[in-house]
């Protein structure tokens, strides 16, 4: 019987074998190579196709996957105790807040052999732990230093007995960033790691994504939640930003995302790595508004310009003879348009150097000297 068994079995196998390929013969037309495949005109795309190969490759073991958590209290909940004869009747009390751990995700690359890490401020703020994989490994990592204003955050592997070496980036030149440029990303867009977009510089020098007015590159490639904290590359293979945020209605992409500059990226990092935190530059003054009308009673022709309220007692400014009622119109022969430029200039100098403060006062242009301090 169990030889039976088994020809009946084998006799079965070859029909449905024999089924399939009768099935399949009719698609046999579809084996032609297609007269586009050794056309000579698409070798530009085919071009660019091999050069997105060569950068997603070079970059595959860059990138880093992060995943944090961090415990959070939940306040509990009673639906009874809002109903007063649930609450009478049973001596309903409330129930105590509960703990409970919440996980997040984002993206980051690797910047030195030895594991220093970049990615965004807010993948990692007030986290309990944070686990790295790169190059299908993974570490635990620590948070050298963290910065909310420029959203940069450095990281460094802290796990690694094997001694492992890592793959850092290159870095580029952001101020040389056009609208048009090709541009790549790579992140973990929901969990999907290694996700590889593309696109083009939509935009730059758009500063409204923040107070301190900080320039961003807007690109079309696609960025969604994950993303955060992931290169932003151009054609040569170079890193020109950091991925931070999305204009969204839906949450999902809609072909406007934006990165931090590398170049800014570089300072605030330097930075986090010396000191664990950015010094920033910081004058001392608090600036009121100035409109058309009031610049026209200074003798202004417009409005540019930072109207100064009240030079804070003490500060450098008010040292420096910067009084209220001044209008400051440059610093070190930059001109001063708006209290965004003011904050961005001052911001990015360092601590303790003097700089040239030109005010608008009684009409004329007067020129200050005010030492910088770190802003508190």
């Amino acid at each position: 019987m169990k030889k039976l068994f088994s020809s009946l079995s084998i006799l079965l196998i070859l029909l449905s074998c024999s089924t399939i390929q009768a099935d399949n013969s009719f698609l046999s037309e579809t084996a032609r190579t297609s007269p586009l495949k050794s056309s000579k005109d698409k070798t530009v795309l085919h071009a660019l196709q091999n050069t997105y190969h060569n950068i997603y490759n070079e970059y595959k073991d860059s990138v880093v996957f992060i995943s944090t958590e961090k415990t959070v209290t939940v306040q509990g909940f009673n639906p009874f105790m809002d109903d007063p004869a649930f609450r009478n009747f049973f001596n309903f009390r409330n129930i105590p807040p509960q703990t409970r751990k919440a996980r997040g995700l984002g993206t980051g690359f690797i910047i030195s052999s030895d594991g220093y890490i970049c990615t965004n401020h807010h993948v990692v703020q007030n986290v309990d732990t944070v686990t790295v994989t790169v190059a299908d490994k993974t570490y635990e990592a620590e948070i050298i230093g963290s910065d909310q204003l420029t959203d940069i955050a450095l990281l460094k592997i802290k796990n690694n007995e094997k001694k492992d070496t890592f793959k850092p980036v290159y870095f580029g030149d952001s101020e040389k960033v056009k609208v048009g440029d090709f541009v790549l990303a790579i992140g973990n867009p929901f969990g999907l790691d290694k996700t590889f977009t593309s696109g083009v510089v939509s935009g730059t020098g758009r500063n409204q994504l923040d107070s301190m007015g900080n320039m961003h590159i807007q690109t079309d490639a696609a960025i969604n939640q994950g993303n955060s904290g992931g290169p932003l590359i151009n054609i040569d293979g170079e890193v020109i930003g950091v991925n931070r945020a999305i204009y969204s209605s839906s949450g999902g992409n809609v072909g406007i995302g934006f990165a931090i500059p590398v170049n800014l990226a570089k300072e605030t990092l330097a930075q986090l790595k010396e000191y664990g935190k950015v010094k920033r530059g910081y004058i001392g003054i608090n600036a009121a508004p100035l409109n058309d009308d009031f610049a026209k009673q200074l003798g202004l022709e417009n409005s540019e310009g930072v109207l100064v309220g009240s030079a804070i007692k003490g500060g450098p400014a008010e040292a420096g003879g910067i009084i209220d009622g001044d209008v400051i119109v440059a610093i070190d022969d930059k001109p001063v348009t708006s209290f965004q430029d003011l904050i961005q200039i001052v911001g990015n100098e360092r601590v303790g150097k003097t700089i040239k403060v030109t005010v608008w006062r009684n009409k004329a242009r007067t020129n200050f000297w005010v030492t910088i301090k770190e802003r508190p």
